[in-house]
C-alpha cells in the first residue's frame, strides 16, 4: 500500500491522503500547492525580503535562537510527527531530527556575521597603489529549497537557517512523504518571531517542486534522487540561476589489513543499518581484504543477529519511510540472490510486523555484477566483498558512478588519510562511518553523479550570498583622469615601467 494516497475531489487542487510506514494507518491530508499558489509565494516572498535583509546579524541570530527554544519546548510533538512520517528508530529521531538540526541552528546563528562580514583583500600588482578591494557578503533574494523524505526536519532546519541568516526569504518543498514535520519548524519560527513569508512552506507532490523551481528563484538548495537531480540542474541552467545538489551515494567502506575488527563491524552495522539504511553518506559496498574477511563476516553476523526490529518500545532498526524504496530493496537483494550472493542474516521483508518493515541483512559474496554494488539500495543491508588486497579495494570503492562518501578502517591514521584521497569521493571519514554532514567546519557535497557544489561550513553559508567585489579607488582628488587620450609617450612611459617593475626580481616578488 502507498503511504500516500491521492483523494479525489472536485477542487483545483490535488489532495493527498497520507499513510504511516509504521502500521500503513492514514494520518493526515495535504493540499498540493499549484504553480499559481508557488507564484503567489514568491511575490510575497520579494516583498518581505528587503525588510528581512536589512536586519543585523545579531537580530536574526535571536529569532535562530528562540526557535530553537521553542524547538525544546515542543520537541515531543516533533518526535510524534517523526513517528508517524517516518517509522525512525526513537533514538535515531532524537539524534538526527532534535539534536543535530538545533546543533546546525545554533552553530550558524553565532558564526553568521564572522563569516559575512565585508572584508578587505589586498590587491595584487601595480593596482595595489591605487585601488583598494573590499568583498561584501549581500543575500542573493528569494531561495528554494527542496527537501527529501529521509531526514525530514536536519535536513530542512540546515538550510532553513543558512538561507535566513544570510538574509534571504526562504521558500521550502518538503517531501509529499513527510510534509507535517516541516510545517511545524515554520510555525516554530513564526512563533520565534520571523516576520510574515520570510519562510514559507510549499506543500505538494513532483508538479509542486517542479514549479517551484521553475518560479524564477535566486537559488535552488535541492536534496534527492540523482534522476530529479538533473532535471533541477537543467531548469536552473536555462534559467541561469545557481544551484547545489545533494544526491545519492553508493558509499565504499575499506577494512584494511591493520583495522580493529571490532571496531570495524560495529561501523559497518551502524552505518549500513542507521536510519533503516536510508542515509546519503550511509555504507553501501563493504571491501575487507582476504586476510580478514571470515573473521570480520562472523563479527558482523553475530552483531547483527542482535539487532532489535520493531514499531514500539525499545528497538534499533524501524520501518523504511517509503514503500517505493522496500520494493528497490527487496528487488536488489533478489538480484544478488540470483546472482550468487548468500544471505547470512535477514533478507527479507519482516513478517511479524504491518508496515513497511526489510530485516537486517548480512550478504556477502557480492560483487559490481549485481544491482545492489552498483544502484543506490538505501535499505538496512550489510554488503561485504572479498578483496586481494587495499589496493583492489580502493580500485573498486573508485568503481561507481557515485562518490558522496566513504570511510576507511586502520590503525595507522596517515595510512587512512592517504587511501581516503584515492576515493574519489565527496568526503572520507578513517575509523567512523559517515559524520562529515554533522561537521559544520567540513564542506559537504557530492562528486559525479552524487551532486553539484558544496552546502555547510562558512562556504555553504556563503553559497546564499552573491560575494560582490567592491573596487574604491585610493586618490582623494575630485578630479577622475580616464585612460583617454591615449598617446605614445605615455605608452611608451608603461612599458618603461613594466621593464623596471617586472625586471627586478625584488620588486616582481613584492607586487606579485
Amino acid at each position: 500500500m502507498a503511504i500516500y494516497q491521492p483523494i479525489e475531489n472536485s477542487g483545483a487542487r490535488r489532495r493527498l491522503e497520507l499513510r504511516s510506514p509504521v502500521d500503513l494507518q492514514p494520518f493526515g491530508e495535504i493540499e498540493c500547492a499549484t504553480a499559481e499558489d508557488v507564484q503567489e509565494a514568491v511575490a510575497r516572498a520579494r516583498e518581505a525580503q528587503p525588510g528581512w535583509g536589512a536586519t543585523s546579524f545579531d537580530e536574526r541570530a535571536r529569532v535562530v535562537y528562540r526557535f530553537i527554544d521553542r524547538f525544546l519546548e515542543r520537541q515531543e510533538e516533533v518526535l510524534s510527527i517523526i513517528e508517524r512520517e517516518t517509522g525512525k528508530a526513537p533514538t535515531e529521531a532524537i539524534n538526527m531530527e532534535m539534536v543535530a538540526p538545533l546543533m546546525s541552528a545554533a552553530y550558524y546563528a553565532k558564526r553568521a556575521e564572522r563569516f559575512l562580514r565585508p572584508r578587505r583583500r589586498r590587491i595584487s600588482g601595480v593596482l595595489r597603489l591605487q585601488k583598494q578591494l573590499r568583498v561584501a557578503y549581500v543575500p542573493l533574494g528569494v531561495v528554494g529549497i527542496i527537501t527529501p523524505w529521509n531526514g525530514p526536519v536536519a535536513l530542512a532546519v540546515n538550510p532553513i537557517v543558512q538561507g535566513l541568516m544570510a538574509g534571504n526569504a526562504v521558500l521550502i518543498k518538503p517531501s509529499e512523504v513527510t510534509p507535517l514535520s516541516t510545517q511545524l519548524i515554520a510555525e516554530f519560527f513564526e512563533e520565534a518571531g520571523l516576520p510574515a513569508n520570510v519562510l514559507q512552506v510549499v506543500v505538494g507532490d513532483g508538479e509542486t517542486g517542479e514549479a517551484l523551481v521553475e518560479a524564477g528563484l535566486d537559488k535552488i538548495s535541492f536534496t534527492g534522487s540523482v534522476a530529479t537531480g538533473r532535471k533541477v540542474a537543467e531548469a536552473c541552467g536555462r534559467q541561469l540561476i545557481p544551484c547545489t545538489l545533494e544526491l545519492g551515494g553508493k558509499d565504499a567502506m575499506i577494512v584494511c589489513s591493520d583495522a580493529d575488527l571490532d571496531r570495524a563491524a560495529a561501523g559497518a552495522l551502524i552505518g549500513s543499518c542507521m536510519n533503516t539504511g536510508q542515509y546519503c553518506c550511509g555504507t553501501e559496498r563493504i571491501y575487507v581484504v582476504d586476510e580478514h574477511h571470515d573473521q570480520f563476516v562472523a563479527k558482523v553476523v553475530e552483531r547483527a543477529r542482535e539487532l532489535r526490529q520493531g514499531d514500539t518500545g525499545e528497538y534499533d532498526v524501524g520501518a523504511l519511510f517509503w514503500d517505493r524504496q522496500l520494493d528497490i530493496v527487496d528487488r536488489h537483494v533478489e538480484d544478488a540472490k540470483a546472482k550468487g550472493a548468500r544471505v547470512l542474516v535477514g533478507g527479507r521483508r519482516n513478517p511479524d510486523l504491518k508496515g513497511l518493515y526489510y530485516e537486517p541483512t548480512v550478504i556477502v559474496d557480492v560483487n559490481h555484477g549485481m544491482d545492489l554494488m552498483r544502484d543506490e539500495t538505501f535499505g538496512p543491508i550489510v554488503a561485504i566483498q572479498r578483496v586481494a588486497d587495499e589496493g583492489e579495494a580502493v580500485r573498486l570503492a573508485r568503481e561507481s558512478a557515485y562518490g558522496l562518501n566513504g570511510n576507511v578502517w586502520t590503525r595507522d591514521k596517515e595510512k587512512g588519510f592517504e587511501i581516503a584521497k584515492q576515493m574519489e569521493t565527496g568526503a572520507v571519514c578513517v575509523n567512523d562511518m559517515a559524520v562529515t554532514y554533522g561537521v559544520h567546519e567540513a564542506p559537504f557535497g557530492g562528486r559525479k553523479a552524487s551532486g553539484v557544489g558544496q552546502v555547510n561550513g562558512k562556504k555553504g553559508l556563503r553559497g546564499y550570498t552573491h560575494e560582490l567585489p567592491v573596487i574604491i579607488d585610493r586618490s582623494s582628488k575630485n578630479q577622475y583622469k580616464g585612460g583617454y587620450p591615449y598617446s605614445r609617450k605615455a605608452d611608451q612611459g608603461t612599458r618603461s615601467f613594466a621593464r623596471w617593475v617586472f625586471g627586478n626580481a625584488t620588486l616582481r616578488r613584492w607586487l606579485g
